[in-house]
């Protein structure tokens, strides 16, 4: 186990709690408290389609914390690169300009987290890119319970979140040109086909998992997935905590 990760577990421990269960009950878990300083390395891994696959270790620290936002830069370990700072909810919600508003796109943790609590991410993007007019994202998430979970870090009983969800797009009109050539007796002539593509919809699902630690403050492992209107998954994200280290507040 992480030798930070190891460390904390023991002071959870000497407070009397368990070293695993850490010492909670979903009805109990509000949100946690945040500092600049907290540091978080997780194994991340993208897979996209049947051969497209990357993993890269990468760095997560808490660069300020107000009453409504945490701002966190992220880089892969080790790089001299400077990092991307990205402004997330107090709750680690992601959200972004959709349709010049500021909105949830992803909410993972909806404190205070509780037994059976559920809630729903829905938004539409108007005009995403070329090829889509609109695209409508709806995800239901709901708490499952405890699950006992390993990852680098460690060993942890973490509370489960999972959501399923779709997406619908509403694909604009277009046309594609393929050209080639077919010899004959003649010689060779050139063969121009266009194919028109009418405005329909779309649609596929999502699935995702987290699995949250309280005295990490975060997920200790975390699941996404994005499926076609065929059924077949074309992209799956996925996290593993490598080790937290804590900010030093004493001196605070």
């Amino acid at each position: 186990m992480n030798g930070s990760v190891a460390a904390l577990i023991n002071v959870v421990f000497a407070m009397g709690a368990s070293p695993i269960v850490m010492g909670a009950s979903p009805a109990s878990l509000g949100t946690p408290t945040v500092n600049a300083g907290d540091t978080w390395t997780y194994r991340s891994t993208t897979e996209r389609g049947a051969t497209g696959w990357s993993q890269t270790d990468e760095e997560i620290k808490v660069m300020r914390v107000t009453p409504t936002a945490i701002l966190i830069a992220t880089k892969p370990s080790g790089s001299t690169q400077p990092p991307k700072e990205i402004l997330v909810g107090r709750d680690w919600s992601r959200m972004r300009d959709v349709n010049g508003k500021e909105t949830v796109v992803n909410r993972p943790l909806s404190f205070p987290l509780s037994d059976d609590k559920s809630w729903d991410v829905v938004y539409t993007e108007e005009n995403p890119n070329n090829n889509h007019k609109s695209e409508t994202f709806e995800s239901h998430f709901r708490v499952v319970g405890y699950e006992t979970v390993e990852v680098p870090a460690g060993k942890f009983r973490a509370l489960k979140i999972e959501s399923e969800g779709h997406w619908q797009a509403l694909v604009a009109p277009g046309q594609s040109v393929a050209q080639g050539a077919e010899t004959g007796q003649g010689g060779a002539t050139m063969v121009t086909q266009v194919q028109k593509t009418e405005e329909h919809r779309a649609s596929g699902r999502l699935y995702k998992s987290f699995w949250y630690v309280p005295d990490v403050k975060r997920w200790v492992k975390s699941v996404e997935e994005y499926y076609s209107s065929g059924g077949v998954r074309n992209e799956r994200f996925s996290q593993e905590l490598e080790s937290f280290k804590p900010a030093d507040t004493s001196e605070r």
